[in-house]
Parts: structure tokens; sequence; C-alpha cells
């Protein structure tokens, strides 16, 4: 089961699993959270959404050796991430992302995508895709919304990773604490949160979607598709080839 739910009380937690590639994201895990997501979505009486990640990672972004293999198939992963997203930030009730390991590149845009994210200090977060040759076109519409245009485009043009109390100091994470303490924290968060009304905060959320148009599905499908043709580039293939080496 690449992506396993849980219910408490109201609660739904939504855990990447597959810790032995660290929950890189291939076409079948994605498909598998959006569907997730979307089960979600379609059940009224969720109240909050957490997602979470099995292992030493939350999600160490794209599956580097899928994509080596056939760029082809890089467009359909790609695009399943951007419906991935929309799904993500479109559902009624509040989502916590609770990232008890490394979230990079299309792991940090799951984890931007939610309305709060909790994490620890020596985390590893960031956007790295231009050092593989890469666009992170599908995350930057997200990370706009998270952080504001002018930090967002510094933060993608310079590429990198950083730490989570980097990340709380840029404005990617809303909760720090102790690693031991994330996913107990998340929770309490979730149990917070239940306290309010809960069409109010659908009402709330849906208005804050809408002022800040992540309703806006085109945006995100077209970063998709500048993702997916520069990646297919003899510069991004050249680079990914030379990371796998190095694995």
């Amino acid at each position: 089961m690449l992506v396993r739910a849980t219910e408490s009380n109201g609660v739904v937690t939504l855990t990447l699993n597959r810790p032995e590639a660290r929950n890189a994201l291939n076409l079948e895990l994605m498909r598998a959270l959006r569907e997730a997501v979307e089960r979600v979505a379609s059940t009224p009486n969720v109240r909050v959404l957490i997602l979470a990640g099995e292992g030493r990672s939350f999600c160490a972004g794209m599956d580097l050796k899928g994509v080596a293999a056939d760029p082809v198939v890089m467009g359909s992963m790609l695009t399943e991430l951007a419906e991935t997203t929309l799904a993500l930030r479109n559902v009624h009730c509040p989502t916590i992302a609770a990232v008890q390991g490394a979230a990079i590149g299309g792991g940090c845009g799951l984890m931007v995508v939610c309305d709060f994210a909790v994490t620890h200090a020596d985390a590893k977060l960031g956007y790295p895709e231009v050092d593989l040759g890469i666009s992170p076109a599908v995350v930057a519409p997200w990370l706009v919304r998270k952080i504001g245009a002018g930090r967002a485009r510094a933060m993608l043009l310079m590429g990198g990773t950083m730490s989570g109390q980097a990340g709380l100091d840029a404005g990617l994470v809303t909760h720090l604490v102790a690693a031991e303490l994330v996913q107990s924290t998340a929770v309490e968060l979730a149990q917070r949160l239940i306290t309010g009304g809960p069409k109010a905060l659908a009402a709330t959320k849906k208005w804050l979607n809408e002022l800040d148009e992540s309703y806006n599905r085109e945006v995100v499908l077209q970063g998709a598709r500048l993702s997916a043709e520069q990646i297919r580039s003899e510069e991004a293939q050249s680079r990914i080839r030379d990371r796998l080496k190095g694995v």
C-alpha cells in the first residue's frame, strides 16, 4: 500500500509508504496519493487531514531513476503532481504536513501546499531542481503563494536545500519542534483545529483559496508542461545521469 490511510475522531492521516525509496514520488505513488486526497474531499465528516511520510524522510522528491529511464513518463508524473497539489489545496478541511525528515523538490511542494507544516530544526528542505537542470515550475505557484514572489524567486533560482530552522525563518514552516515531537505536535494541532466550526473552517479556506487564486488549475498544469519540456533536455538528462552515478 503506497499510501496508508488512518482515521481517528475526524482526523485522517495519509502516510506516504515507500520508505525504501525515501518516499520518492513515482507515478504510482502520486496517483495513490491523489486518489486518497480525493476520497477525503468527498467525505464531509473529515475535520483535518495530516500528510506524513513513513521512515526517515517525508518525501525525497521525484524518483530520479524513473526520470532517467523514461523522460516521457516524467510528463505524466509532473501532471500527476500538479493534480495532486491542486486536490490537496482544495480539500474542504485544514491540512497539516508532518515533516519528520527530508522534504525535497516535489516533496517540499507537498509540504507548502498544506495549510500548516510541522518539522524540526535539522530537517532538510528545499528546491534543488535547477542544480539538476530541471525547472521547479510545478511547485512555483504554491511557493509564491506561501512566501511571496520575491522570496520565492530567490529561493527557486538559488536551488540547494536548507535546514528546518531556515525553512521556518523563510516562511515555509509554521511549527518547529524537537524531531521526536513532530508527529504528536501535528496531532495536537489537528485537535486544536477540530474545536473550530467545520462549516466556518471550510468557508474560510474556500475564501482564502479564492483570494490567492489557488483554484487556478491552468497555471499549475502549465508549470507541469514547462517542467516536462525542460527535463527532456540534454542538460537535465546529463545532470541526472551524473547524480545517479553518485548514488
